[in-house]
């Protein structure tokens, strides 16, 4: 009896270590990739402080061209994914990142707003894949038990982003406005971009496609997680074409959450700075500051949240929770707009509710898909919520300059991050709560 006690220690013991191991291996590196492909996504809410002026954009072309990113972003999802999934992560990672990189510095070039919305098609093209492809890539290191927490602090990139991308977006537009006779715009999208080709180098010398490719393990660690992978892998449903995993109604449920949510999401991303602007705050350094602050309460949420629903494997509930809370905070951002501090502090409330709920979905749709539906499923689900990321910005410029009011799209954004909620509390907790 008591060595078998012991040995259920030592396997423990060696099962923690392992993936400690792999954690600190893969997770602060693809942490810090999404940090910049998140910096790169949003750094045109910033660039419009001064970009709109110069080049006479109204709230509507830029709505348009900031939502139209995820129309082809949501596009190319599906086939990146699955291109991943045939090619390993390493290659296609970097392969993301060194073209993403590429493009957006070229936003430096831009004079007009078609080539706005080109080069924003182009971006969604490049990013395509990105973060869905780590979401496949984390299932095959952590089984469902563990994803929830890792997941969410691979997701601290978001909020990181801003925390770090705020300050520094508005210190660029001050600082390099005018050097070398460009705008400060024009040189935010340069520096940003630049981060990016650097870690897709990296990426093809750090990253491995796999358990079996990491010469970093042992063979006791490699079949230990290759033993809980493939355990985990027979209760997963392996959908045997395209069709059939079109034709699962789950399917479609889980993209109709993570449209809701995405329309919450980029409310705040895309908008913030001119949110906080409308709020009182005068200065893009001091813009820049107060983004950080929503972003760093929506960072300690996401990590909070995460390591709950791994606890309690709780999952409707903890997405359930951000998303009402997201809501609450559009409904106060309007209802305080006359205080800046009110204001503010229901913009912090938004924010982690609509930025910490996204991390909170994804334990849901990867606790029944598996195999090369996981790859395609994750890829569809994200294609078909992304929409979301094109409708959102877009909605909320046409909204504001046909009521010249940001008033009925808070109300909107609310209206979806609620019917975000209701979906998840109607989707059968046996199916999920893993």
């Amino acid at each position: 009896m008591l060595n078998q006690q012991v040995a259920s220690t030592t396997l423990v013991d060696e099962e923690v270590s392992t993936y400690r191991k792999v954690t600190w291996r893969i997770l602060p590196f693809l942490t810090l990739c999404y940090v910049v492909a998140y910096l790169d996504r949003v750094n045109v809410g910033f660039a419009k402080l001064q970009m709109a002026t110069d080049l006479h954009f109204s709230e509507t072309v830029y709505g348009l061209g900031a939502g139209i990113f995820f129309l082809f972003y949501a596009a190319f999802e599906v086939p990146s994914n699955l291109i991943l999934y045939k090619v390993g992560a390493r290659k296609w990672i970097a392969r993301i990142m060194i073209t993403w990189g590429l493009i957006s510095g070229a936003f430096m070039f831009v004079q007009s707003p078609m080539q706005f919305y080109v080069l924003r098609s182009l971006l969604g093209i490049a990013e395509a894949g990105f973060f869905p492809g780590v979401i496949l890539y984390l299932t095959y290191w952590y089984p469902a038990q563990r994803r929830s927490k890792i997941i969410a602090t691979f997701m601290a990139a978001m909020p990181i982003a801003g925390i770090l991308g705020g300050p520094m977006s508005g210190w660029i537009l001050d600082s390099f406005h005018g050097s070398a006779g460009l705008a400060g715009w024009r040189w935010l999208f340069l520096l940003e971009g630049l981060p990016a080709v650097v870690l897709g180098i990296v990426a093809m010398f750090w990253l491995d496609d796999g358990i079996r490719d990491a010469r970093w393990l042992d063979n006791t660690e490699k079949a230990l997680l290759d033993r809980n992978i493939a355990a985990e892998e027979r209760t997963k449903v392996a959908h045997g074409s395209m069709r059939g995993l079109f034709a699962d109604p789950r399917v479609w449920f889980m993209a109709l959450v993570y449209f809701c949510l995405v329309m919450g999401q980029y409310g705040i991303t895309l908008w913030l700075p001119t949110l906080v602007k409308g709020a009182g705050i005068q200065g893009n350094l001091n813009i820049g500051l107060v983004t950080a602050i929503p972003y760093v309460a929506a960072a300690i949420a996401m990590i909070v949240f995460g390591f709950r629903s791994d606890r309690t494997r709780a999952r409707r509930l903890y997405l359930i929770i951000p998303l009402v809370l997201g809501a609450i905070g559009f409904v106060g951002a309007v209802q305080f707009e006359s205080n800046t501090v009110l204001a503010i502090g229901a913009l912090v409330v938004a924010s982690v509710g609509a930025v910490s709920a996204a991390p909170l979905f994804w334990p849901l749709p990867t606790a029944f898909l598996g195999g090369a539906s996981a790859a395609a499923g994750i890829g569809l689900i994200t294609a078909l919520g992304n929409l979301g990321g094109f409708f959102s910005p877009y909605m909320i410029g046409w909204l504001r300059d046909a009521t010249h009011s940001g008033h009925s799209g808070m109300y909107a954004l609310t209206a979806f991050l609620l019917l975000g909620a209701l979906i998840a509390w109607l989707t059968p907790a046996t199916l999920v709560d893993k």
